[in-house]
């Protein structure tokens, strides 16, 4: 067995060098391991190997990571522009096209400006009389033939004396006037003879009609090879030198091919349109337009993106819409980039909770990262207006990796809900919660605080600051050899401290004043339940000794903040064969964990007096003014001594609390919130009318030595001898600090002395107990 009583310097906060190291939160022991895995996952190009980095909240795993990612693409190059193009062959299928980084924005320039040079080009082209006359001379041409045979025709039929005449219908033949004066005279012969010229010279009229109808497809294929040699000599300079400008990059070199027979193609959409004309549908800024849509010119290094709401619009692009009558339309003028084109090439940064949320976008997701690229698909509401020829535009190849930054919770949501999820994501960047209080890892820390301070205003932050803040990080992980990762905490409290004391430089005591406030606004159940014990509501004794009665510890937890206290756990012994009767459990207000610490309750007692003979005894237990239930095994130790005391009728001291759990062979094992129930259980003394008496203190298993981290009110009095903390290695250990035998335990017995004058005393009262009940028995039968 083994007790010690502790020293203030070892429950108090420890105090830490304040020297200071660069570096930054990855290089702290907490956050090596994320970082070695975040440096393998964005260093590979393999497929799949995506990831996912997981950590406590408040220890900088989305702000941290982003800081991180953005530092390592400095070193890369910029990620190239992507533009969409028109598909001449193909209108709704309009091309991807990549090019170098600022060479996107350069290329929409040149041909905003190139449109209206052409347009300029053209039409003074098609206006120039020479150009006009060689338009006009395959016309000219046919008319003068045209002409020429029907003034032959007119001519022969006027010497037959008929006229040729243009009626609404077309050229007629008619008689002349003479020939009508001398028709009256004329025989039948002669009548029918004029007819059948007639009919010769009309017939002869339509050939030539009909000859020159035909003729008009070649004449219009004549003029448009004339005019298409118009628009060229007009356009190809202009053109020729856009293509020496960008004849570096291959896929700009084919779309302005493509565009330059176009161009040829449909010159009249460059002509000018009169007042009333009917509009075109479509014009040459739309047709020869460029999409920029990704644009990274002002980029230097790949992008780290963060999307707060992945959607499937912002992660994969949307179309807009423009109105067309009753309905809307698009085309690929109209398409935007989603996250994952502005990503390309870089980092995409996902919160899980918020892509749980979207499970279409998140199966959508996956295709992309197994495809290998990025496709805009159009999900419209079905009760959205119609939409008119809506495009699908082709793909752009997907070269990038995405980091999805999520609690533990989180990744095992994903690891158990999707059997894919391990295929693309195969990499796990786990920041601990804590890490070891090394010299280097505080100097580090001692560095990331001043460098926090400077986010919040502050030159510097004094050493007693930084030693405070130090302490508290201990506090906070629990450990005085440990420091926690949840350095956030630590910069909320400076930036409380700097708006506390908005001049000069942040000192301890600017520091503990904005702990002190921070505790104020957040405590107030805890002043409750203490106004409460302090005014004898809830009945807790601070001194004297009481039958099986002891203060046990609890901790609570109100999201914002922790508190400890004492708990009043009491047992009553009787003659039985029930053993140990657990009050909660028999009224459903205890969990699994009380349960099963009662039930190793009676495995030790059992072990340790029921060798011989099985144990007759009933003894409940309870945790008094208990009305919310009750769970965990960290009471167990208290139970323990309740009950050895209720049986042997050794009075246990009310000025001792207890906490700690016990294992069957009566072992104390470690338990949490020690920090908090050693407080609380100070306060309670504190605050009642006898005050602090000098005797008063806590007992802890040994092994939460290391978690005592209390405050310096607490760590004050344990120096001034007003408050004791004791550690213990066995129940036995305890007992010998809180059992008042007759005789009362000081240098002259040993531990093992007084163990085995309680031991004896629960054995005989055991007998006893045994003993009455089978005189009970005897009588009854």
């Amino acid at each position: 067995m083994a007790i010690e009583r502790l020293p203030h310097d070892q429950v108090g906060e420890p105090l830490f060098p304040t020297a200071v190291a660069p570096g930054g939160v990855f290089a702290l022991a907490s956050h090596a391991r994320a970082k070695v895995a975040l440096d393998f996952g964005i260093g590979t190009s393999e497929p799949g190997f995506n990831i996912f980095v997981t950590g406590v909240e408040r220890s900088g795993r989305l702000t941290q990571t982003v800081s991180y990612l953005q530092e390592v693409m400095k070193g890369r190059p910029a990620p190239s522009d992507w533009l969409y193009l028109n598909n001449f062959r193909r209108p709704h299928r309009p091309r991807p096209c990549r090019v170098p980084a600022g060479m996107g924005r350069r290329f929409r320039d040149a041909m905003q400006a190139l449109v209206p040079d052409l347009r300029t080009a053209l039409q003074h082209s098609f206006e120039d009389e020479k150009n006009q006359a060689l338009l006009q001379a395959p016309s000219a041409r046919l008319q003068e033939e045209v002409t020429q045979q029907f003034s032959a025709l007119k001519a022969a039929a006027e010497e037959i004396g008929l006229s040729v005449v243009q009626a609404q219908t077309g050229p007629t033949v008619v008689p002349s006037e003479p020939l009508q004066a001398q028709m009256a005279e004329m025989s039948a012969e002669e009548i029918a003879k004029v007819q059948a010229g007639a009919q010769s010279i009309a017939k002869q009229l339509s050939d030539i009609s009909r000859a020159a109808a035909k003729q008009q497809p070649a004449i219009a294929q004549q003029v448009k090879l004339v005019a298409t040699q118009i628009a060229e000599e007009a356009a190809s300079d202009l053109i020729a030198d856009l293509s020496l400008e960008f004849s570096a990059f291959a896929g700009l070199q084919r779309w302005i091919e493509e565009m330059r027979a176009d161009v040829l193609e449909n010159f009249q959409l460059f002509s000018a349109a009169s007042p009333d004309s009917p509009p075109v549908p479509e014009t040459p800024e739309q047709r020869y337009s460029v999409n920029l849509f990704v644009d990274n010119g002002e980029n230097h290094h790949p992008n780290v993106v963060i999307e707060p709401n992945p959607t499937y619009e912002k992660l994969f692009g949307r179309f807009e819409y423009r109105q067309a009558g009753m309905g809307v339309e698009t085309d690929f003028t109209l398409l935007r980039s989603g996250a994952l084109h502005r990503a390309n090439g870089g980092v995409l940064v996902l919160r899980a909770e918020a892509l749980a949320a979207q499970p279409v976008a998140w199966q959508f997701l996956k295709g992309a990262l197994r495809d290998g690229e990025v496709q805009i698909d159009e999900m419209r509401n079905p009760n959205a207006p119609p939409l008119v020829g809506a495009p699908r535009p082709k793909g752009i190849p997907l070269e990038l990796t995405v980091v999805i930054i999520g609690g533990a919770n989180w990744y095992h949501t994903f690891l158990a809900s999707d059997p894919e999820f391990q295929t693309y994501f195969k990499v796990k960047a786990e920041i601990d919660h804590d890490l070891p209080a090394t010299a280097e890892n505080v100097a580090i820390y001692a560095g990331l605080l001043q460098e926090l301070g400077g986010h919040h205003g502050v030159a510097q932050l004094d050493e007693d600051a930084v030693r405070r803040l130090l302490g508290h990080a201990a506090r906070l992980a629990g450990d005085r050899t440990r420091l926690t990762a949840q350095f956030e905490i630590l910069e909320d409290i400076i930036a409380e401290a700097r708006i506390c004391t908005p001049a000069g430089p942040i000192t301890g005591a600017c520091i503990e004043k904005a702990l002190a406030q921070r505790r104020a606004r957040n405590s107030r159940v805890e002043d409750i339940t203490h106004e409460r014990i302090a005014d004898g509501t809830v009945l807790i004794q601070t001194a004297g000794a009481v039958t099986g009665q002891i203060n046990g510890l609890t901790v609570r937890d109100t999201g914002d903040h922790s508190f400890g206290g004492p708990s009043r756990v009491t047992a009553r012994a009787s003659v039985g064969r029930q053993g140990i009767i657990n009050i909660e459990r028999d009224v459903a207000m205890s969990g699994p964990i009380q349960q099963k610490a009662a039930m190793i309750l009676q495995g030790y007692l059992a072990g340790k007096y029921a060798r011989k003979m099985p144990l007759s005894f009933d003894c409940s237990i309870t945790f008094e003014q208990n009305y919310g239930g009750v769970e965990g095994d960290s009471a167990s130790l208290a139970e323990a001594v309740a009950v050895i005391s209720a049986i042997s009728q050794i009075p246990a001291r009310q000025d001792i609390a207890i906490t700690g759990s016990m294992n069957q062979r009566g072992e104390a094992q470690v338990v949490g919130g020690v920090i908090q129930k050693i407080e609380g259980f100070f306060r309670a003394c504190a605050e009642t009318s006898i005050g602090l008496t000098g005797t008063q203190g806590a007992i802890v298993p040994a092994a939460n030595a290391k978690n005592l981290v209390l405050s310096r009110e607490v760590s004050e009095a344990v120096s001034a001898g007003t408050f004791h903390i004791w550690t213990v290695e066995t129940l036995e250990d305890a007992l010998t600090i809180l059992l008042k035998l007759d005789v009362e335990y000081d240098v002259r017995h040993s531990s093992e002395q007084f163990s085995a004058m309680i031991d004896s005393k629960v054995e005989d009262e055991l007998a006893n107990f045994t003993s009455h009940l089978d005189r009970c028995m005897s009588k009854k039968d």
